[in-house]
């Protein structure tokens, strides 16, 4: 089938400037153009409209254990919400499957990636995200703190054994990368700990946090993974967290590695101590180190909750849940922690929060490695992305909330100074090309012939909040699924994982650990195959 996209600005700069041109699409594919003579079997009028491709999302908690345990615990955020289209699946609930997808297609966005998936739930959360319409999905797999892999540390079993170690779990949980969160951090806090820093030894292991993130970022590269090792780092949230960032890049000693909500780490120290942004320190580092990439994690105004591997921030983060419940498991490798939170106008922390993430967004020197998330939903929801890019792109927008900050906020931050506004194509790279570029999906945010044909066509309206909020037309795989800003209906999406070889020695290794630990056969925490006839929603991508 030949579909035309005919007459709109098309904005994709991995493939030239922003000009009018015409886009062509067969079979769900981008081309270059028809054969002679041959007329397309379906048009779109897309005259005086905005071009791009579909926008893809590096980190959004939307799927596993603890984001069904936020469902259960605050029930009063998610049960009351006006009706999707009659008759679709779960079409009165605000938060289920089908609300993500939709609001996410909505919005222009097409590819999401779940940054938490526990090797031990691994089927759980597949099968949620399996149940999300519409969008693509991915998953990234935790690794790094469980007691095998920090036990061959501790007896210097090598890098092979230690690379073996991730390429089976990586395969069994069907990742499209790998994740590392507070490295050490949760096995020391079963062992009363309650800070971790770089260089602080793991109790019973002997290993620093330095050395874990060294062996996994060994592993990577040793396996192939495209996506650098995601990094949740040590000291979130604590002011000086700037200074373990740069400590941090150094160790990777120019290996490549993204660093998750860099915005809840960019909180400098005045000299009584108290917080003060710490934004120009961290773009300071980001600038001097090209094998970097980050996400914002931005937070915005309104009732959220917090979820988090990271056992030791969200022990200390539950004295200021609101509401006041909370959740923390101590898992066997991981745990979590839930803590509901509202980001607060007037709240001079909050607003400092908030200045501090559109600092590193202004700041930035490359849109192509600094990234749009709000860490959904411990930043705020990705529905407030919208608004996001307004404020990015309208510095008058910018600065009505600047000038509404409390003194005490202002005087902590330089975003009154900034004068920066996004364009459509810094936009672009940092919304769709980049993520891409950062997840190894070559055939993703972009237009160029051989892309996956996911297209986002919005009206271009001086409110950018209005315009990306409700996208004109969006076409997934090349079939319309959104259209005047609502959803068309329910489809399946593809979920994104690679296929690693693993090693049989370590694979009956793994067998036997996990048989002696649990009680249960490894099968219990590998996802299967699909059967043939589900095989549409999977598309395994082999290193």
């Amino acid at each position: 089938m030949l579909t035309l996209l005919k007459g709109g600005r098309v904005v994709d700069p991995v493939n030239g400037a922003t000009a009018v041109r015409d886009l062509y699409i067969r079979d769900g594919v981008m081309i270059a153009g028809p054969a002679e003579g041959e007329m397309p079997d379906e048009v779109h009028d897309v005259t005086g409209k905005i071009v791009m491709a579909g926008a893809i999302d590096v980190h959004s908690h939307i799927a596993g254990g603890n984001v069904t345990l936020s469902r259960l615990l605050l029930p009063e955020l998610h049960v009351s919400e006006d009706p999707a289209a009659e008759g679709m699946p779960f079409d009165t609930a605000r938060w289920s499957t089908y609300e993500t997808g939709r609001l996410y297609a909505e919005m222009g966005f097409t590819t999401v990636i779940e940054p938490a998936l526990v090797p031990t739930n691994a089927l759980q959360t597949h099968l949620e995200l399996a149940d999300i319409p519409i969008i693509d999905r991915g998953a990234l797999t935790v690794v790094g703190n469980d007691d095998h892999f920090l036990s061959l540390l501790r007896d210097r079993q090598g890098r092979d054994a230690l690379r073996d170690h991730v390429a089976y779990h990586l395969a069994a949980s069907r990742g499209l990368g790998i994740k590392v969160i507070n490295a050490g951090g949760p096995a020391a806090f079963h062992s009363g700990l309650r800070a971790f820093d770089l260089d602080d030894e793991v109790p019973h292991y002997g290993a620093t946090s330095r050395q874990i993130v060294t062996a996994l970022l060994d592993a990577a590269a040793d396996i192939g993974i495209p996506h650098p090792l995601h990094l949740h780092a040590n000291n979130l949230a604590v002011p000086g967290a700037p200074a373990t960032i740069a400590d941090t890049i150094a160790a990777a000693e120019g290996r490549p590695l993204h660093f998750a909500h860099i915005q809840f780490y960019a909180y400098g120290k005045d000299a009584d101590g108290g917080m003060v942004s710490g934004a120009e320190e961290i773009i300071r580092s980001f600038a001097d180190a090209p094998n970097i990439t980050m996400d914002v994690g931005q937070v915005m105004y309104g009732p959220t909750v917090t979820i988090s591997l990271d056992l030791v921030k969200q022990w200390s983060g539950r004295t200021f849940a609101s509401p006041g419940k909370w959740i923390l498991q101590d898992g066997d490798a991981e745990g979590g922690g839930i803590v509901p939170l509202a980001y607060k106008k007037k709240n001079w922390v909050n607003e400092l929060q908030w200045a501090i993430g559109m600092e590193l967004f202004l700041l930035s020197p490359d849109p192509w490695r600094m990234l749009l998330t709000t860490d959904h939903p411990n930043g705020g929801s990705f529905t407030t992305y919208p608004k996001i890019m307004h404020l990015l792109m309208d510095r008058e927008e910018r600065r009505a909330w600047v000038e509404a900050m409390p003194e005490e906020a202002r005087n902590k931050t330089a975003i009154a100074a900034i004068e920066r506004e996004y364009t459509f194509e810094e936009l672009a790279i940092m919304t769709r090309a980049g993520p891409a570029k950062v997840l190894g999906l070559s055939d993703r945010g972009h237009l160029g012939p051989g892309a996956v044909a996911d297209i986002a066509v919005y009206d271009d309206l001086p409110d950018r909040t209005a315009m990306f909020t409700s996208a004109r037309l969006v076409l997934k795989g090349g079939r319309p699924v959104v259209r005047d800003g609502k959803a068309l209906g329910w489809t399946f999406g593809t979920t994104h994982h690679l296929s690693p070889e693993t090693d049989p020695a370590m694979t009956r290794r793994i067998g036997s650990y996990l048989e002696g630990r649990f009680g249960v056969s490894p099968t219990a925490f590998s996802v299967p195959d699909a059967p043939s006839s589900a095989r549409r929603t999977s598309r395994s991508s082999h290193v």
